[in-house]
C-alpha cells in the first residue's frame, strides 16, 4: 500500500511571520500616535499643578500683607523674589515649565504662548475661562496660562 508520507515541518510560514509583524506594526503606530498626546495632556496638567501652587503663595503673600497684592511690575518682582525664589519676572528653579524652562510673568497681558503666565490685578476668574476675568475689588487677583491643548487659557486665582 502506497500512504502519502506526511513530512513533520517545525517552524513558521511566512504568512504567519508576515501577519505577526503587521499586527506588531500597528500596536506600535497606535502608541506612537498615542504618546505626543498623553506627553501634552502631562505638560499642562503640571502647569495646571504649578499655577495652583503660585496662587497659593499668593495668598501667603495676602496674608503677610494685610490683604494687599502686587499692583505694579516693582510689587510683582517683590512676590515673585520673596515667595518664588526668582528673580525679576521670573519664577525660581521650584517652578519650572515642562517646555520652555522657568515662568516668566506678565502683567494684563494675555498669554501667547504654552507657558506664559499673565497677572491681573484686581480681576477674578469666572470658573476657568479666561473671559472670566472681570473687574474685581482691589484684593482679587487672576493668574491665566495657555495650554497646549485649550484654546482658552487657563485661569486661577480669587472667584466669583
Amino acid at each position: 500500500m502506497n500512504t502519502p508520507h506526511k513530512q513533520n515541518q517545525k517552524g513558521f510560514t511566512i504568512i504567519e511571520v508576515v501577519l505577526v509583524l503587521a499586527i506588531a506594526g500597528l500596536i506600535f503606530l497606535m502608541v506612537f500616535i498615542a504618546l505626543p498626546s498623553l506627553q501634552r495632556t502631562q505638560r499642562d496638567t503640571q502647569r495646571k499643578q504649578d499655577l495652583s501652587r503660585i496662587s497659593g503663595q499668593m495668598e501667603s503673600y495676602k496674608s503677610a500683607t494685610r490683604g494687599a497684592i502686587p499692583t505694579t511690575d516693582v510689587s510683582l518682582k517683590t512676590f515673585i523674589q520673596g515667595y518664588l525664589k526668582g528673580s525679576g519676572n521670573t519664577a525660581g528653579t521650584d517652578y519650572v515649565d515642562p517646555q520652555k524652562g522657568n515662568y516668566v510673568f506678565k502683567i494684563g497681558v494675555a498669554p501667547s504662548e504654552p507657558g506664559d503666565i499673565s497677572y491681573y490685578p484686581s480681576k477674578n476668574c469666572d470658573g476657568q475661562a479666561a473671559e472670566g476675568v472681570a473687574d474685581a475689588g482691589s484684593r482679587e487677583y487672576a493668574f491665566t496660562m495657555k495650554l497646549e491643548g485649550q484654546n482658552v487659557p487657563f485661569c486661577v486665582g480669587t472667584t466669583k
